[in-house]
């Protein structure tokens, strides 16, 4: 491993080496792990015969994580769903029966199937693609030298280091610890950080917010403690969601109806009227095949898979689908300020003597301090570029106490030589000071000016234990300038614009914080609350974090502790962050949001992850979500208007004791002209829409009153041209003009929903209806379709049915929005 502090030429100079190893000795026992003692670990690692011979034996982490399902899954869920096992029934029994025009609406399912398929394997190879540029590589000592390699490659006994935010990986037992604590919450639900010391055990799943060390593993692969919920939560998964979860609901109630109103058409058609057997078949099947929404799943499927591989393309990797859905329902976005509105990186701006103290000897102090901690964090990597470790000059380190997000400092014990010996702090002044100390004015006003101050003090007891900073002397103040995003202010104001409420949770000073989101146009960015002072009481948080926009000194525990508060009143919560100490937070919000160069903890637990560290492509996120969300209801509504239809269109024949009035090509042609070449396009297009809960009643509340309307005008149509027709063809006549009138009226339900209009929207409409019209001239076309209008008084009648249903539905659209809004 190598440190990142630089001497005056420039060059990187080696880290200091950590506490000295344990003792060598034999080699693990691959048998019995966890019994042997952890010096029973070489400092130096396996050697690569070793390694080699442990792959041999397939002692190798071999658990295929996966960021996407697999082909044979893909498959599987786009073939073998409940309808398109009755379609596919339906389909091999009109293969016999009947004419090839009456099975089309088969190879229509097929070839929706195929396009399902192939949009989810599109899908599956983006997110396969940005997980393994995603992917975190753990450090690992073999034959003396640390290298980086893939989480499969580790074997069993390798000694595997380990720093601040770095995940175990695997099971293994701890053969050096620095300080070291591990945070087990993610498996054991215990929050406070456990110290480990060597020949403790460590469990994978777990992370590192303190110190760091080395593990040997003891269990890889599937004997892992957390490999099975690894592998399960890095997969590309259909979790819960309103859509998904909705769209179930519905598909119940349609299963509900659809079976009973089946059985009832069956016998009617098949007993009572004791027609062709073949035609009775035909028309029995053509009255349930359209019962069915069977292409609503397909094109959810298939807007989500399009949002995932549009996303990819701008680094954006989308670990579970319904993210994509979540974010645009957030009505509240948390934000951690370092790595979201700033960027990693800050800048030594002015270092400030307290009490007299020598400045040149200050500058030592934090040339050593820099030097004592092999993984330092942002605030003291800008201390190391401004003060290398000088050469040949380094005092001693003899105790180090490394940074926590807890209890907001770190520090270091020295022998300067000559006898001489002290400990510092370095960290949070408000933490380290007294409430009324002078210099906390000198602070503020820092803080006010955006800047990051930090307190260096001499400590006066032992480092170890809560009351390490007790009566530390200060001795000067090291002033950081942070460097803002320059895309983060324009991403602000876009939440504002859509109504998200943006709340900015650090654990930074507050005042500090808020002057940066000030200077980015945070709306509120002037209501700053240290988190000390927050209330314990929850409903008093919730109020809190409703009223205030900045937030400071935020422990780990208190982010999660807000984001339920904020959960409590009803909100979506979306969290975003990169650190160890984001990753409760991460875990509990609606959605979670890490940023690409985050600790591997992060990118585990979120369910989007912004390869690119770009906050600014979280509106990219937000505007899929919408465009998903609001296509998708609008192509609901569409598919179950049909369903509706289609079942009271059923009981009335049942109730007439009249045959179904059309074959299953009538239906085929009217679903593809007015359901599934307009819904593909539909689901697709640009929505800009805000995202509203309830979509279920959302959608019913239009498509019942729709279908009704709808079916009540096609069965009056249809009657009187029973009345109307006479002689050997009449019921094709009837079938005909029923079908003029069940196209006119789903069209003006098309008209309807692909409002606001576009051009293209236009286009699509009037396509649809010239497709029909094409049909109804072309000789070849009306034969093959069996649709030939006899007449000028029954097609007329048939129009004026359907104008006067497509007033009733323009009526009844308005009055649904007015008395039921949602």
């Amino acid at each position: 491993m190598t440190q990142r502090a630089v001497d005056s030429s420039g060059k990187q100079k080696p880290r200091r080496p950590r506490p000295a190893p344990i003792d060598a000795g034999s080699e693990l026992d691959p048998v019995h792990p966890m019994k042997l003692p952890a010096s029973a670990v070489r400092s130096s690692g396996l050697t690569a015969a070793e390694v080699a011979e442990r792959i041999a034996r397939g002692e190798v982490n071999d658990v295929p994580v996966r960021s996407s399902r697999s082909i044979g899954e893909i498959v599987r869920a786009n073939v073998f769903t409940r309808f398109n096992l009755i379609i596919g029934v339906l389909w091999l029994v009109m293969l016999f029966v009947a004419p090839f025009q009456d099975s089309l609406f088969g190879y229509v399912i097929i070839a929706n199937t195929g396009i399902g398929i192939v949009q989810e394997w599109r899908a599956k190879k983006t997110l396969d693609g940005l997980a393994v540029i995603g992917e975190a590589k753990p450090t690992v000592r073999r034959d003396g030298a640390a290298a980086e390699i893939s989480t499969s490659e580790i074997v069993l006994g390798d000694l595997v280091e380990l720093g601040p935010g770095d995940k175990v990986v695997v099971d293994g037992a701890v053969a050096e610890a620095d300080n070291l604590e591990i945070d087990e919450s993610l498996l054991t639900g215990e929050a406070d950080p456990v110290l480990k010391q060597p020949g403790d055990p460590v469990m994978s799943g777990s992370f590192v917010v303190a110190g760091g060390g080395a593990f040997s593993a003891t269990k890889v692969g599937r004997e892992a403690y957390a490999a099975q919920l690894a592998e399960e939560a890095s997969r590309f998964t259909l979790v819960q969601s309103e859509l998904r979860s909705g769209i179930s609901t519905i598909l119940k109630y349609v299963t509900w109806m659809m079976v009973p109103t089946a059985i009832g058409l069956i016998i009617s058609q098949l007993v009572v009227k004791k027609t062709d057997l073949k035609d009775s078949i035909a028309r029995t099947v053509g009255g349930i095949v359209p019962m069915i929404p069977e292409g609503l799943v397909l094109l959810t499927s298939v807007a989500f898979a399009i949002g995932v591989v549009r996303l990819g393309r701008k680094q954006c990797l989308v670990q579970e689908l319904p993210a994509i859905e979540g974010l645009a329902r957030v009505d509240v976005v948390c934000l951690d300020k370092t790595g979201t509105l700033t960027e990693g990186g800050m800048d030594v701006t002015e270092v400030r003597p307290l009490g007299g103290a020598d400045d040149p000897y200050i500058r030592q102090v934090l040339a050593n301090l820099g030097a004592s901690d092999p993984r330092p964090n942002a605030s003291l990597q800008a201390i190391i570029d401004a003060y290398p470790s000088p050469n040949g000059e380094a005092w001693h380190c003899t105790e180090a106490l490394p940074f926590s997000s807890a209890r907001k400092y770190s520090g270091a014990a020295f022998d300067e030589g000559s006898g001489k010996a002290s400990s510092w702090l370095l960290g949070a002044p408000d933490v380290l000071l007294p409430d009324h100390d002078p210099a906390l004015g000198e602070i503020e006003q820092l803080n006010q000016e955006g800047l990051r101050v930090l307190l260096l003090a001499r400590a006066q007891g032992e480092l170890e234990g809560p009351q390490s900073a007790a009566g530390a002397e200060p001795a000067a103040l090291v002033v950081l300038e942070q460097r803002l995003r320059p895309d983060a202010g324009q991403t602000l104001r876009y939440f504002a614009d859509q109504r998200v409420a943006t709340k900015v949770i650090s654990g930074d000073n507050a005042v500090s914080v808020g002057a940066v989101a000030g200077k980015l146009g945070l709306p509120g960015a002037e209501h700053t609350l240290d988190a000390r002072r927050l209330p314990t009481d929850p409903d008093d948080m919730a109020t809190a974090m409703e009223e205030n926009a900045v937030f400071g000194r935020v422990t780990p525990q208190q982010k999660r502790e807000m984001v339920a508060a904020l959960q409590s009143r009803g909100h979506t919560v979306a969290m975003t962050g990169d650190g160890v100490n984001d990753v409760l937070a991460l875990k509990d919000a609606d959605i979670g949001v890490s940023m690409g160069s985050g600790s591997e903890a992060t990118r585990a637990v979120a369910q989007i992850v912004l390869l690119n560290n770009s906050f600014a492509t979280l509106p990219s996120v937000v505007a899929e979500g919408r465009r998903v969300i609001g296509n998708i209801t609008r192509v609901a509504t569409l598919f179950l208007t049909k369903t509706v239809y289609s079942v009271l269109l059923a009981i009335l024949v049942v109730c007439f004791q009249v045959e179904y009035p059309f074959l299953p090509r009538h239906l085929t042609l009217l679903s593809t002209l007015t359901i599934g070449v307009p819904a593909f396009f539909l689901a697709l297009a640009p929505n800009k829409e805000r995202a509203r809960p309830h979509f279920v009643r959302r959608v019913m509340r239009y498509s019942v009153p729709s279908g009704v309307v709808a079916g009540i005008a096609t069965f009056a149509t249809y009657l009187i041209a029973r009345h109307y027709y006479t002689g050997p063809h009449a019921l094709e006549a009837e079938t005909s003009a029923a079908t003029l009138t069940l196209f006119l009226v789903s069209m003006w339900v098309l008209a309807i929903i692909a409002r606001p209009y576009t051009w293209w929207r236009i286009v699509l409409v009037a396509a649809m209806g010239a497709a029909f019209l094409i049909v109804l001239v072309v000789p070849w076309l009306q034969g093959f379709f069996a649709l030939k209008l006899v007449g000028t008084v029954m097609p007329w009648a048939a129009v004026g049915i359907a104008v006067v249903a497509a007033t009733a539905l323009e009526f009844t659209w308005r009055l649904v929005s007015r008395r039921f809004p949602v």
